[in-house]
């Protein structure tokens, strides 16, 4: 009876789970079915895959501090991805499980949804696609919302939630409009009113109006009960300040986020002290308070994740004070840190790179702002910068080495002998100090390793690399790697010396580094020839380590005085010539700092040490008059005493001229612009000649101008017009080189890449002939012959009205031209005018002459090559 009675209860409860899982009645048991069903199963899933996904963005995104915050974390949308993929599983898992709910359980019926959890379906769905960066489709779920179920609960929700969609579209100015109407609302409260101001917070940052924004941030910070949201609110409120300059309002947030502590997710409070720090005033602030306020910061465990934040601080602080060494070992700290910003990684190596820089240091300067580049934006301005400062080192580089060896050279040669033994034996103790330091830090090296392989090597231990705690030591492993012993010899076996190859190694560095290098013979230990070959008493009578010193004095040339003193240069036209290359380096220095660094300190003291030196006169008007344009921006007073000194010195050069009278442009001689611009009109006009000997006199008159890359490529252009494609290639070379950062210096460059190689495959007979011309070669300066030919020439086409023919004088090189007759369209008719022109009576010409293809004739001009095509065609 009672199996009867469960088997029919069975049946029954079957039917009324069918009754309540349709979705077209609107009865009582199928709404409450399908709402229990929805929100306690398919929802309650979604909405914990969105939170745990959440949580992956919230320990995943990384947070720029160099910039305003944005009010909301969100996935990077710049991360390529393949059709239907999604960067986070559970956004989609949870996209899943809104989309089953509304297919699943939505009981729309008569256009009314009975289903009094779809509109948490659809929430959930618009929010799993908003993570997922398809903001249209997010959209167009919270617009159902606000159509469908207009007396939701969860209403103002869906409206904040639109708008977050529509700032993330670009449509601030609606979404301003739409939360002001909202806030208006006084039914709004709670989470909701946090989350409206925010994003209409968001909204005013992204179109500027920051003060506004500042406002409604400060009702979300109240208005909020999350912790984290409260920090990072407050944090943004300090950033805002910042960038309105209210320094003292600024503090006062990041103090507010300090003080909350551990109620703040610590990257907050770190990046508070930080940002305080930038505000603390170097000359008037209480210094030791700072060091002893960042020191305990760095104590604190809790920070150990930040030190890079931290160390950069301090290396800031010394950099300020001007403690160079204290603020580079800081910044070092910094970047030896584990650090996921790159901008903080890029700024350290800056930072180290500027104090190089300003030390006199570019070639190490070079390497820090290489080291800064790779992790800088190629498209932002500050890479622009940087990267055209590092290009313009290489200059400096050059420059500084020359002054620098020069000076050194010169210094010594102005010694007399005995004052130079004392600075080369000086020298040579301090460099022996140096070694031996050197060859300690490598002994000691060796040792070290030497010891880890013989403990590796003791018998008994069966695993060469376990610790003390039991657990394998992975370092020694990398360290000293697998023992290698002779066959038959394990570790267990022997600790024979020259079995240990490490032991082996380190003897053998230590015997050189006392011994030096010793032949295989007998008496080693007196191996150099001072001692081998001489019974001198003073010798004998040495002891063992006094005679070592002396075997590696007389081995190693750098530790005798006689090594150095013997290169030191004694022609007096080289040494006149080290004098003139270390004074146009100390000019040109003066003019890179002063116009592409704007380092006028450094300037100022690269042209004063110039005129220390007593240079050539043609250097000493233009650094003085270079001095006073600098000392106008950092000492006034030092700029009228030089202005004095050049009216008083060189009254009617060009730069009193501009001293004098400086809204009036000179247009003399002297000024480089106007002197440029008359030869190129000579050029233009084919008197190369004349140019090839003024533009020589330019370049050297307006040395460390300006405007010199512009000469010098004249110059090359003059060559290659007289000389041939190869002085055309060897003058855009040295353009190129000499000029790197010039437009004249690139153009050069490009040149000889692309047009010489094309210039130089051209040859004779590889291009089809299409037109040709006679040519009489003439020796310039011309006699009276000349003139005799070309009335000749001139009568012939006048008589013979020969429209097409034209004459001209053509330029070859520096003694030689060309009277050249144009317009024949083959061979025949030129050989037939040329017989007219030597056999009539009118004319009878006996000139040496040929006649060339167009093609061939350009060859010759480009490569001055005439003799070689007359011996091809003869």
């Amino acid at each position: 009876m009672k199996s009867t009675i469960f088997k029919y209860s069975l049946v029954v409860g079957f039917l009324f789970f069918l009754i309540a899982c349709s979705v077209k009645k609107d009865k009582f048991i199928n709404r409450n079915f399908h709402a229990v069903t929805t929100e306690y199963n398919v929802l309650y899933n979604g909405n914990i895959a969105l939170d745990k996904g959440l949580e992956e963005l919230k320990t995943t995104y990384q947070d720029n501090f160099w910039e305003i915050l944005p009010v909301e974390r969100m996935p990077n949308n710049e991360d390529a991805l393949l059709p239907g993929q999604t960067k986070n599983q559970n956004f989609e898992r949870a996209e899943e499980k809104a989309v089953k709910a509304i297919q699943k359980h939505s009981m729309n019926i008569a256009g009314t949804e009975k289903n009094p959890q779809m509109d948490e379906a659809y929430l959930l769905l618009a929010k799993a696609r908003y993570y997922d960066n398809r903001f249209i489709p997010s959209l167009e779920s919270l617009n159902y919302i606000l159509y469908k179920y207009p007396l939701s609960d969860r209403i103002y929700h869906a409206k904040v939630w639109r708008e977050k969609v529509n700032i993330r579209l670009d449509n601030e100015d609606v979404a301003i409009k739409n939360l002001k109407l909202l806030l208006k609302d006084k039914k709004i409260e709670g989470q909701d009113l946090a989350d409206a101001n925010a994003m209409l917070a968001q909204a005013y940052m992204n179109v500027q109006v920051k003060d506004t924004a500042i406002a409604s941030l400060k009702v979300a910070k109240e208005a909020t009960k999350n912790n984290e949201e409260k920090a990072r609110y407050t944090f943004i409120l300090g950033q805002l300040y910042e960038s309105l300059n209210y320094q003292d309002s600024a503090y006062a947030a990041f103090q507010e986020v300090i003080e909350m502590n551990r109620k703040s997710p610590r990257r907050y409070v770190i990046q508070s002290h930080a940002k305080q720090a930038l505000q603390f005033d170097y000359k008037k602030g209480d210094t030791l308070a700072f060091v002893e306020k960042f020191n305990k910061l760095l104590e604190d465990r809790e920070n150990r994740p930040y030190l890079d934040i931290l160390h950069h601080q301090m290396g800031i602080f010394y950099d300020k004070q001007g403690l160079n060494e204290k603020a580079k070992f800081y910044y070092n700290k910094s970047i030896k840190s584990v650090s996921q910003d790159s901008y903080l990684i890029s700024s350290n190596y800056r930072n180290i790179g500027e104090i190089y820089f300003k030390e006199a240091q570019y070639k190490t300067a070079g390497k820090y702002y290489d080291s800064t580049l790779l992790r800088l934006n190629d498209k932002t301005r500050e890479y622009r910068k940087i990267k055209k400062k590092r290009d313009n080192l290489e200059d400096v580089i050059k420059y500084e080495t020359i002054a620098q060896q020069n000076d050194s050279i010169l210094n010594v040669v102005a010694m007399n002998d005995l004052d130079r033994k004392t600075y080369y034996e000086n020298y040579i103790a301090k460099l022996k100090i140096e070694d031996e330091k050197k060859a300690k830090i490598a002994a000691e090296k060796a040792e070290k390793e030497a010891n880890i392989q013989a403990s590796l090597n003791t018998p008994g231990t069966n695993d060469k690399n376990v610790n003390i705690s039991g657990k394998k030591d992975v370092q020694s492993m990398d360290i000293a790697g697998p023992s290698i012993l002779p066959p038959g010899m394990g570790a267990d076996n022997s600790n024979f010396y020259f079995y240990n190859p490490v032991a082996v190694e380190f003897g053998k560095k230590e015997f050189q580094s006392r011994w030096g290098k010793r032949p295989l013979s007998d008496n080693w230990r007196l191996s150099s020839s001072g001692l081998k070959n001489t019974d001198n008493e003073n010798t004998d009578s040495l002891s063992l380590d006094q005679k070592d010193i002396l075997d590696k004095e007389e081995l190693n040339p750098k530790y005798d005085p006689q090594f150095y003193l013997a290169q030191i240069p004694t022609d007096q036209k080289l040494i006149d010539s080290l004098a003139k290359d270390r004074n146009f380096a100390y000019y040109q220095l003066g003019l890179i700092y002063k116009e592409k660094f704007k380092e006028y300190e450094l300037a100022a003291s690269r042209l004063e040490q110039l005129l220390k030196n007593k240079p050539e006169e043609r250097l000493v008007l233009p650094a003085m008059y270079n001095l006073y344009k600098i000392y106008q921006q950092i000492s006034p007073s030092k700029a009228t005493d030089m202005k004095q000194q050049i009216l008083a010195k060189y009254p009617d050069s060009r730069y009193a001229q501009i001293l004098n009278n400086p809204e009036v442009e000179v247009t003399d001689s002297d000024n480089p612009e106007i002197v440029f611009n008359t030869l190129y009109k000579k050029f233009e006009n084919n008197q190369l000649r004349e140019v090839f000997v003024e533009v020589d006199e330019a370049i050297f008159k307006f040395a460390g101008e300006e405007s010199l890359p512009k000469f010098e490529m004249l110059k090359a252009k003059v060559a290659g017009r007289l000389k041939g494609v190869e002085e055309y290639k060897k003058a855009l070379n040295f353009v190129a080189l000499t000029y790197p950062n010039a437009e004249e210096g690139k153009q050069a460059e490009k040149m000889v890449q692309t047009e010489m190689p094309l210039i130089e495959a051209l040859d004779f007979g590889l291009a089809q002939p299409t037109s040709y011309k006679i040519i009489f070669p003439k020796t310039y300066p011309y006699g009276k012959e000349v003139k005799n030919l070309t009335d000749k020439v001139a009568k012939y086409i006048k008589d013979t009205n020969a429209v097409a023919l034209k004459s001209s004088e053509d330029i070859y090189t520096l003694t030689d031209n060309f009277i050249v007759i144009h317009g024949f369209d083959n061979k025949d008719a030129a050989i037939s005018v040329l017989s007219v022109l030597q056999l009539h009576k009118n004319y009878k010409l006996t000139d040496k002459v040929y006649i060339i293809s167009t093609e061939d004739y350009k060859i010759v001009q480009m490569k001055k090559k005439l003799e070689e095509w007359i011996l091809l065609n003869k």
